[in-house]
């Protein structure tokens, strides 16, 4: 497991409000949720019907173009 190396941010009453963390970790960190997240979708999707060539570029053409990536 990777380490994370926290340092707490406090307000006046020394209550717990953040957390900050170095860079390098919080990539490494959303790397493994995204990760995570791409194989969770891939085991819920497995046993879904493939489309054949066509049927995709139709399917993929009736997408909405303004949709973000």
């Amino acid at each position: 497991m990777t380490e994370i190396n926290k340092k707490y941010i406090t307000d006046e009453n020394l209550n717990k409000i953040a957390v900050q963390i170095p860079i390098e970790e919080f990539e490494k960190l959303e790397d493994i949720i995204e990760n995570y997240g791409l194989s969770k979708l891939i085991e819920e999707t497995e046993n879904d019907e493939a489309l054949d060539k066509d049927e995709a570029i139709k399917f993929y053409g009736k997408l909405d173009k303004n949709v973000e990536d």
